[in-house]
């Protein structure tokens, strides 16, 4: 078979509604200053879709530092990987602070988190070491298990009793094969909002002989009492041996970074290929997340407006009946029941009559007959712009029960 006829005549879980979605459900244009109010083909809404937590990505301070990294270095430089020729003081002085703040000895920048997170999972577990990952894990975790040349177990999503039998079985055939275990959960888990019980996790290696690498990019900057993420909130960073963050998130901007042991990271840096074979993070880059960290650091009350925004909006939700889950952090999962028809018409709703953006998320992401609308707070948004949003809700939550969305069609856009 022709490879192309393969693809032809099979597009795929999402790929199959392109025609029905694209630009609208799917690969949206939002267009404007980022912002909670955008535009979206023509019109104004009121988005929640954007991860910018605390609100950086278009404040003046980061904005100025942004333009005059590009001006005083251009994005280019520096030209070529770190091994070879993309090596900076900024970029060690930036891997500094990270460690710093994240209460490691050492970090390591990534060009981009999600390949860095491929990278770390294959750099770090080899052929005879057996790898344990929670079942919710990022598709970046999975596609690095998928470059695994070992085994791997999966258990249900923080279910630690059976975490122990999995850790059981691996701890077995790791002495047989005389390799090591490696267990792979998140902070923050970015769909649902609810937490890794990382607490949980740490307590098992006085039972366990195993290595703890935590993906908390949606916990780095909004969790924990300075926002050093979510090891700090349960207190227990430092039994966190491989701490992994993108810079997409909290930061605003692109990147990541890698911070553990110092000789972890040293071997790392070496061994990771998503880097050594990559062009180097350009210097504008860095000196944005330069900025962007200090005032992370040393602008708490980012974190207090975000915090504040988020339990308003998760309190109000609550209050008119809505199902959000488990979540413990700024993302707000809105589970509702209904299939395709009911998706698509609670959205055109929420987007055109009343001006309302958030993410639509649906099979195979969510189980059948679910519909998921994730909402993330940042620190600019309003609590005039929550009341509004709680008050739609409530209003498209009528409609729902009352079978108003079962057909596309009767769905009329004013």
């Amino acid at each position: 078979m022709d490879i192309f006829d393969k693809i032809r005549k099979n597009r795929g879980e999402l790929g199959q509604y392109q025609k029905q979605g694209q630009g609208y459900f799917m690969f949206p244009k939002l267009e404007g200053e980022i912002s909670p109010h955008m535009k979206f083909m023509g019109k104004e809404v009121l988005t929640w879709s954007l991860n910018n937590y605390l609100g950086l990505a278009n404040h003046p301070e980061v904005r100025k530092e942004d333009a005059k990294g590009a001006k005083d270095w251009g994005m280019a430089y520096p030209m070529g990987a770190r091994m070879m020729s993309g090596q900076t003081s900024k970029h060690e002085e930036l891997e500094k602070k990270l460690a710093e703040f994240a209460g490691k000895e050492r970090a390591y920048l990534l060009n981009y988190g999600y390949m860095g997170m491929t990278s770390i999972i294959d750099a770090l577990a080899g052929r005879n070491d057996v790898i344990v990952y929670d079942s919710e894990s990022h598709a970046c975790i999975l596609d690095g298990l998928r470059m695994h040349m070992g085994k791997r177990y999966v258990f249900p999503h923080n279910n630690i009793e059976n975490l122990m039998k999995q850790l059981e079985r691996a701890s077995k055939l790791a002495e047989k094969t005389g390799g090591g275990v490696l267990v792979i959960t998140e902070g923050v888990f970015g769909m649902a909002g609810d937490l890794g019980n990382l607490k949980a996790i740490t307590d098992l290696k006085k039972d366990f002989n195993f290595r703890l690498l935590v993906d908390d990019a949606h916990g780095f900057g909004t969790m924990g009492k300075t926002g050093a993420g979510t090891g700090e909130h349960y207190g227990v960073q430092d039994k966190i041996d491989v701490y992994f963050s993108t810079f997409a998130k909290s930061m605003a901007g692109i990147g990541g970074f890698v911070a553990s042991d110092e000789d972890v990271v040293d071997y790392l840096q070496y061994n990771m290929r998503s880097q050594i074979y990559a062009k180097s993070l350009p210097m504008p880059m860095v000196m944005g997340a330069i900025k962007r960290l200090e005032m992370l650091k040393n602008m708490p009350e980012l974190r207090e407006n975000l915090w504040s925004v988020v339990n308003a909006l998760q309190k109000g939700l609550k209050e008119n009946g809505f199902d959000l889950g488990k979540t413990e952090s700024p993302v707000t999962p809105v589970f509702l029941k209904g299939g395709i028809p009911e998706a698509t018409g609670i959205t055109m709703d929420l987007r055109e009559n009343y001006g309302i953006f958030c993410s639509i998320v649906i099979y195979p992401v969510v189980p059948k007959g679910v519909i998921m609308l994730r909402l993330i707070p940042t620190a600019d948004h309003t609590l005039q712009d929550v009341e509004r949003t709680v008050k739609a809700f409530a209003s498209v939550k009528k409609k729902l029960d009352a079978g108003e969305y079962s057909e596309v069609r009767t769905m009329v856009v004013k």
